[in-house]
């Protein structure tokens, strides 16, 4: 049986890594969105060094851990920048999960149909203007339930900000766990308020693929 004094007793600890984690949950999904956004678009830009830089981005921070960008921020800018854990590990969170977007909106700005980019630019439309007002509203619709997707895994993945003191569950999962030597309890009590964000956003997510599923 689970120890349920442990989580009476240490209720503050735990509810404030709870509201930190919703915290940097938010900013990153905000911001990891909107840069998503951008290096999609990079991707696509008729123009060719755009295109590398964009790929060059996406291919780069796809293919090292999340903890080594963490890492990057918290402990290799530190000489140079007094960053919070906190910061850091929005930063780098922001950093990971803006180059899956990127993958999930380039695709969906594929999938709308080139003439309409073609019939934009004729009727006096810029390139981002086009972008903005034409296919950029059609393909967020498409690419949804990949992003929202990667917004759990944001979810899941802020447990990084523990390792570097970033006042998240983990972080503070860990401090109780130094209090009461208690590994089980202790930690399943952690994954319980995870799933308290993790399932509603799980929900949400499955309930607008249905939604735009039957609008297809």
């Amino acid at each position: 049986m689970l120890d349920f004094s442990i989580l009476t007793r240490y209720s503050d600890l735990y509810l404030e890594g709870f509201l930190n984690t919703i915290k940097v949950s938010v900013i990153g999904l905000i911001c990891s969105f909107i840069l998503g956004v951008i290096i999609a678009i990079l991707r696509i830009a008729p123009f060719r060094i755009l295109n590398f830089l964009g790929a060059c981005y996406v291919e780069f921070i796809r293919n090292i851990p999340l903890m080594i960008i963490a890492f990057f921020f918290y402990f290799g800018l530190s000489v140079y920048i007094n960053m919070s854990g906190f910061v850091a590990g929005t930063i780098a969170l922001t950093i990971y999960t803006s180059a899956f977007i990127a993958e999930a909106v380039r695709a969906g700005i594929q999938s709308v149909d080139k003439g309409q980019m073609e019939a934009a630019r004729s009727s006096g439309l810029t390139y981002i203007q086009a972008m903005r007002y034409i296919i950029l509203p059609q393909a967020v619709k498409i690419v949804i339930p990949p992003i929202g997707n990667q917004f759990l895994n944001l979810v899941k993945n802020s447990s990084i900000l523990g390792v570097i003191a970033g006042l998240d569950l983990m972080y503070f999962g860990d401090a109780v766990h130094e209090k009461t030597y208690v590994v089980f309890d202790t930690y399943i009590f952690v994954a319980m308020f995870y799933l308290v964000i993790t399932i509603p956003l799980s929900l949400f997510v499955n309930y607008l693929e249905k939604r735009l599923a039957r609008a297809y």
